[in-house]
């Protein structure tokens, strides 16, 4: 069998993930997989990704490639993929998905509350400087670029007092030993598939279905969610929007009929408590905020759904479509760009 070539950004964070993919297809398919580096605009470019035209701009290169036939496959981090469809192309697997939490690298080992009043701390991402605005008002919040030893050099170099990044991409290449502080994913809720990765193949190649060999059902099927809601949001990076999903077994549920397609549930006792009886996943927490850039208003709704009813693409579309007409009911369309708002 030939060597499948997998194309994946030159970063140390990309290609750390994608070497993470080909071990999982060589051990899955039995195949030898082969490495393409390609520079996207994202690499090469100065200037906040708003500016730029949005995280896209490190995946429309790699898609290029792809539809041209220089590679198999290529790997995304989900959280930079845009969420329209591309002719020709589909995601055909999403391995298991690191944290999706969101970390603080600070200087002198600080929390961000325990950071002095005026402190100064880097992010690309609005979403995160409004939710740093929410909890620290008094924060100098500053754009910044740069891959993660360049973000964390500007923290020893005393030019910022920290910079928040994701828990997984520190993880992943070995930098968790600069995380100050992890920030809870419920009430800090992350960029739509943060942590996981999307790997990309042409519509009806073979390949696929070699590719297929790697997914992981849960981390699919709440990562998917998420982007569901965001595709119909149409928000972009440039819009401060955090959503978040995660399982829940059948002991969270007063009583399992509760969980329905669109009733939130209230939790009782979990597998680690009195009473609790652990058990596989039967809803899916999800929680969707939209936040005023200032940090000042924030719009949160958050709802349980059965699992079976987001176990598709259909499914999902529907979850979304309730999420997003909450949201909007309660004005999440004053608070930030959402293409959405208008349907």
């Amino acid at each position: 069998m030939t060597a499948l070539r997998l194309g994946t950004r030159a970063s140390l964070l990309a290609t750390t993930q994608s070497s993470h993919v080909a071990d999982a297809l060589r051990a899955a398919t039995g195949r030898d997989v082969e490495i393409v580096p390609i520079t996207t605009a994202g690499d090469v470019l100065t200037g906040s990704l708003a500016q730029l035209g949005g995280t896209g701009v490190f995946v429309a290169a790699l898609r290029d490639a792809l539809l041209r036939g220089d590679c198999d496959l290529v790997v995304h981090s989900m959280k930079d993929l845009p969420t329209g469809d591309v002719s020709g192309l589909r995601i055909a697997a999403v391995p298991p998905r690191a944290s999706a939490r969101d970390a603080l690298c600070a200087r002198d080992g600080l929390s961000l509350d325990a950071l002095p009043r005026g402190a100064r701390i880097g992010t690309g991402s609005p979403r995160r400087v409004a939710q740093l605005l929410r909890r620290r008002p008094d924060l100098q919040v500053v754009g910044i670029r740069g891959n993660v030893d360049t973000r964390l050099r500007k923290v020893d170099d005393a030019e910022f007092d920290g910079i928040v990044l994701a828990e997984a991409g520190l993880t992943r290449i070995g930098r968790a030993g600069r995380i100050t502080e992890l920030f809870a994913g419920d009430s800090w809720p992350t960029s739509a598939g943060q942590g996981a990765l999307a790997v990309e193949v042409r519509e009806g190649d073979a390949v696929g279905d070699a590719v297929a060999r790697i997914t992981h059902a849960d981390s699919a099927e709440v990562a998917l969610l998420e982007r569901a809601v965001l595709r119909r949001l149409e928000a972009g990076c440039a819009a401060p929007v955090g959503i978040g999903a995660r399982h829940v077994p059948a002991a969270a549920a007063t009583h399992p009929s509760q969980i329905t397609g669109t009733d939130a549930v209230k939790s009782t006792s979990g597998p680690d408590e009195p009473g609790g009886i652990a058990s596989a996943p039967a809803g899916v927490v999800l929680v969707a905020e939209v936040y005023a850039l200032d940090g000042g208003r924030t719009v949160r709704v958050e709802r349980t759904f059965a699992r079976a009813t987001v176990a598709d693409d259909e499914g999902r579309a529907d979850a979304a479509d309730a999420v997003v007409a909450e949201l909007l009911e309660a004005g999440a369309g004053d608070l930030a760009d959402l293409a959405g708002s208008g349907r």
